[in-house]
Formats: structure tokens, C-alpha cells, sequence
């Protein structure tokens, strides 16, 4: 049927039987619906329903984005704000014109005034500094024996490559995943360093010992912590699947890497250290390893999005809109502890309400069944406002390692992985301090600490 007939002109049977050639097409149709869902599997996964990176998400084309909000094609705009002039620059040169440039005049300091400011910046051409140490060594003729002179400190024989050097080297390679040979390339025609990679090799190798003390005191203070976050991400140890598991609170970080991915390595690292609240996933590695425990709420927005995409209308909006509302009451830091806990009451009750729900769709009885078991670890933050929601900080945390693991592939050696699990735990727990990377490893390396005493 393509055109509808004029239902006035037809009688009570003829409608009748129209309404019966209708239903059998809309069951027909339904049918096919479904048998097409249960083909395809579902909606598919996007950043906005999954876990997927942004990076893996579909990007708009250039003629659909749509066109930004104030500056537009014709019209004048905000002044550009340009660069901020140096406070303290290293030189200033004046320029004064002495005379007209029309009549010849001269110019007095009265016609003068200032027409513009502006900065030139450069860098000093850069070499290696070779200072050449004369050691020298007398005999005592009076009991015959050798005595070496005293080098200044640095200055001690052995690598001929300062702390510096060792420092830029640890920096460049685990901070922008740069391979030995273009690190060896660099270092010769940026700073005109002959370094060989082997040199390169044998200096990472040496940074492990500080490194490690350093990894173990940052250690010391995460098993005396009240609150840890944790998740895990897959790396490459010699063409073998491993895992790279980070452990953090807003004080410290600690990486490590093993083969497992099983609870043995919360114990190995928590060394039978209980916090009170544990904040992660709902990975069952991940559960029982404190008093309290935060789901990640940012994981189980994007649960609900994907059962709304698949065609959830009774649970899964209704209990996304309660975990937006937890997220909006998860920045309002300084209320007291009784209006906390009278929010934290309310939202319990309104999810008893969704919980009362029955939804059809499968992904929404899935959720149902999800939150049934899991229900009293959703609003932990609520009544400890020092806990996050989520537990983003550690994605962000992992995401220098899965970026390494693109460009590099993963770690050829037994020692790579656990270098690059130390140098991250120095750099991400000197980060909280406001130390950069490359002043934090510089630091580590001559025996000092990013942690603050105590």
C-alpha cells in the first residue's frame, strides 16, 4: 500500500480489514527490527557510552562544526592579547630617532615619546661544557705508601656524563617516548653531545638505584594513606601482555608493573596496609581492599548512556539524571557534615524509587541487577568530601603509558619496565608539589627527595 484511500468513502469492514494489513505490517516490520539489533549487537561504542578513548570517537567534518560563538567572518572581534613581556629581560636596547625623517630636524627629549614595547627572544648557541680532571698522586717516602688528591664533588671518575646530561636523557626518553637512537641523534646535532646508545643504555641503568629509594619512601607514604585510587592498563614486556597498575591519592603516586592483573598486586604493594576508602572501578580485582568503597561514577555514566542507546526508556535515563545530580553535589566542598549526610539520605531514597523500576530493555535489566549488588558503594564521597566521584586522576595518570606504548611498542628488557614505573611514580608525585619533570629526576638523581618532610 503507497497511498492511503479516503477513509470516509470506506465502510466498517473495509477499515476493519485495513487496520488488520496494518498490524500485520508494523509486526512484520518489528520483527525485522529486531532480528537487525540482534545482527548488528547492539549501539555501537563511542567515548560517550563506553570506555573508549576520545581519540577512537567519530570526528565531525570540517563543513558540519559549527561555527564558534563571538569572533565571526566580518566582524572586528576582542584585540588579539599577544605574548606577555619578561619582567626581568637579560638586555634593553633603546631606539631614539635623532631627527626628522621628513625635514631633518632635530629632535629634543621633549619630542620624544614611548610608541612601543616588545620582547625578542633567542637561545645562546649550546655545547658541552668538558671540564678535564688532573689527578695526581704522591708517595710518601717516609712510609711508602700512595695518596690521591681529593676531586671536588661531581667530579669523581667513572661516567663521563654529568647529572645533567643524565637527567635530560631520563627526561626525553620516558616523558616523550623517544627512541635511543633518535635520543643519540638529538643530543648530537641539538647540543653537539656525542653520545652513543649504549651510553645511553648503561646511563638508565645506573639511575635506577635512586630511583628506587625514592620509589620506596613514596611507597612508605601511600601505605600510611586514609584514600587511594587505583586502575590498571595494559602494557608490552619483551612481546608479552603485562599490566600497568597505578596506585594514587592527591599526595603521592606509585606505578608498577607486573605480569598480573589479579588482587595479589594490591597486596604486594599495600603490604597489608588497609585505607578507609578505596576509589576504582567495578573490576573485581579492584573491590575489598578497604573499610569503604567509591565506584567510579564517570564509568557508570557512560553504562547508562549505552543502555539509553540501545533503547532503555525506563532505568537507565532515570538513574543517569541521579548521577549527574551526584556529580553536581560532588563539587559543593564545604558543606557541613549533617546537611551531607541529609543529601546522602535523599539520594538513597530516590534510588530506592529507580531501583523499584522494571525495566524490559536488556541493557537496563542488566544495570538493575549492576546497582542491586553495588548500590551502597555509589555516593561514598557524599559524607567524605575529600574522595572524587570518579576516578579520573588515575585515567589521566595511565595515559602517559599508553601513549609510551604506541610510539614505543613496549619494553625489550627485564630492568625497562621497572625504571619506567619508578621514573613515573617520581614525576607524577613531584607534579602535586609543582615540580616539573626534568627539576624532579634532576632532584632524584643527587640524592634529594620530592616529598615534603614528614
Amino acid at each position: 500500500m503507497t497511498d492511503l484511500p479516503n477513509l470516509s468513502h470506506l465502510s466498517h469492514a473495509e477499515k476493519d480489514e485495513l487496520i488488520r494489513a496494518l498490524w500485520a505490517q508494523v509486526q512484520a516490520l518489528t520483527g525485522r527490527v529486531a532480528e537487525l539489533e540482534a545482527q548488528v549487537g547492539g549501539p555501537p561504542k563511542n567515548p560517550k557510552n563506553s570506555s573508549l578513548p576520545p581519540s577512537k570517537g567519530q570526528k565531525p567534518d570540517i563543513d558540519e562544526k559549527p561555527e564558534r560563538e563571538g569572533r565571526r567572518k566580518g566582524s572586528i572581534g576582542r584585540k588579539g592579547g599577544g605574548r606577555a613581556l619578561e619582567a626581568h629581560p637579560d638586555e634593553t636596547v633603546i631606539a631614539r630617532p635623532v631627527c626628522c625623517a621628513h625635514c631633518q630636524s632635530a629632535f629634543f627629549e621633549a619630542n620624544l615619546k614611548l610608541f612601543g614595547r616588545y620582547d625578542k627572544i633567542d637561545l645562546p648557541p649550546v655545547k658541552p661544557v668538558v671540564t678535564r680532571v688532573e689527578r695526581y698522586a704522591g708517595h710518601c717516602d717516609n712510609c711508602g705508601k700512595t695518596t690521591l688528591a681529593p676531586v671536588p664533588e661531581g667530579l669523581e671518575p667513572g661516567s663521563p656524563f654529568s647529572i645533567n646530561i643524565m637527567a635530560l636523557a631520563l627526561y626525553l626518553r620516558f616523558t616523550h617516548a623517544i627512541s635511543y637512537k633518535r635520543l643519540s641523534k638529538l643530543m648530537l646535532e641539538l647540543f653537539g653531545l656525542v653520545i652513543s646508545e649504549g651510553a645511553l643504555d648503561a646511563m638508565f641503568q645506573r639511575s635506577r638505584t635512586c630511583l628506587d629509594a625514592e620509589v620506596s619512601a613514596i611507597l612508605a607514604r601511600l601505605r600510611r594513606a586514609r584514600v587511594v585510587y587505583c586502575d590498571e592498563t595494559g602494557v608490552r614486556v619483551k612481546g608479552q601482555g603485562c599490566w600497568n597498575w597505578v596506585f594514587q591519592n592527591t599526595e603521592v603516586v606509585i606505578h608498577v608493573i607486573r605480569h598480573s592483573r589479579g588482587a595479589g598486586v594490591v597486596g604486594e604493594v599495600m603490604d597489608g596496609h588497609r585505607p578507609a576508602i578505596w576509589v576504582s572501578d567495578l573490576y573485581g580485582a579492584q573491590q575489598g581492599h578497604a573499610d569503604a568503597w567509591q565506584i567510579c561514577l564517570a564509568h557508570q555514566l557512560r553504562d547508562c548512556q549505552f543502555a539509553v542507546d540501545a533503547g532503555d526508556a525506563i532505568f537507565a535515563p532515570r538513574m543517569k539524571m541521579l548521577l549527574l545530580r551526584a556529580y553536581a553535589l560532588s563539587r559543593r566542598k564545604h558543606l557541613a557534615a549533617s546537611t551531607r549526610r541529609q543529601y546522602h539520605q535523599r539520594m538513597q531514597r530516590d534510588l530506592d524509587a529507580i531501583m523499584a523500576l522494571a525495566p524490559t530493555n536488556k541493557e537496563g535489566k542488566r544495570l538493575r541487577k549492576r546497582y542491586a549488588k553495588v548500590r551502597t558503594h555509589l555516593f561514598t564521597f557524599i559524607e567524605n568530601p575529600e574522595v572524587a566521584p570518579d576516578n579520573n586522576s588515575s585515567e589521566r595518570e595511565l595515559r602517559p603509558i599508553a601513549t609510551y606504548r604506541k610510539v614505543t611498542g613496549g619494553f625489550r628488557s627485564d630492568w625497562g619496565p621497572d625504571i619506567y614505573a619508578g621514573f613515573r611514580s617520581v614525576v607524577a608525585t613531584a607534579a602535586r608539589r609543582g615540580i616539573g619533570a626534568f627539576q624532579a629526576i634532576k632532584a632524584v638523581l643527587q640524592g634529594k627527595s620530592v616529598l615534603e618532610p614528614g
